[in-house]
């Protein structure tokens, strides 16, 4: 069985998007070693997981994109899930739009690499108290938007192990945690 394994960046004080959606703030740390980590890691990856909103900004940008990464965004099998998303013009996608921990149970059960789940910070919150997220990897960025669009919602506490943390050059910081 696959793990489900939530990829995020996220800002000083806990955000991963700014107000009205920004995330220009991406660009400040994108380089060389988070785009090589980023293949490692899409390499690995069985599938792509994904909430409405940050599916529609992902699938607005990579299937006109160039380069490595791309690529692999755009050939792998990616899930959304949506209450109001019926269909998708982006290659490899499937659209689900109800039992969201039974389905994302169900694509664990099926994959035999496993699924990441990026952004979707409302996906996540829904797949958290059902125990369904395997581990969680978050670039933390050194910035403080001062508001925006929380990763983590109000709700059930959870301990978490830290599993592994490294530093980049450009100031984030990569931590993995699996649930205690």
């Amino acid at each position: 069985m696959a793990k489900l394994i939530m990829w995020n960046l996220m800002t000083l004080d806990g955000f991963v998007a700014g107000p009205d959606r920004d995330i220009s703030w991406h660009f400040d740390v994108w380089g060389e070693e988070l785009e090589k980590l980023s293949i490692e890691q899409l390499k690995s990856a069985g599938g792509l997981m994904f909430g409405r909103v940050t599916y529609e900004l992902m699938a607005k940008h990579w299937p006109t994109a160039t380069g490595e990464v791309a690529g692999f965004m755009n050939a792998s099998p990616k899930y959304v899930f949506s209450r109001t998303l019926k269909r998708s013009d982006w290659n490899n996608t499937e659209v689900f739009g109800a039992d969201v921990p039974g389905t994302a149970a169900r694509l664990k059960r099926e994959s035999a690499k496993d699924i990441f789940l990026f952004g979707s910070a409302d996906l996540a919150a829904s797949l958290i108290p059902h125990d369904l997220i395997d581990e969680f990897r978050i670039a933390l960025n050194p910035i403080i938007p001062g508001g925006g669009t929380p990763l983590f919602k109000p709700g059930e506490r959870l301990k978490l192990n830290l599993l592994d943390s490294r530093a980049m050059s450009t100031g984030i910081v990569i931590l993995r945690y699996a649930p205690n």
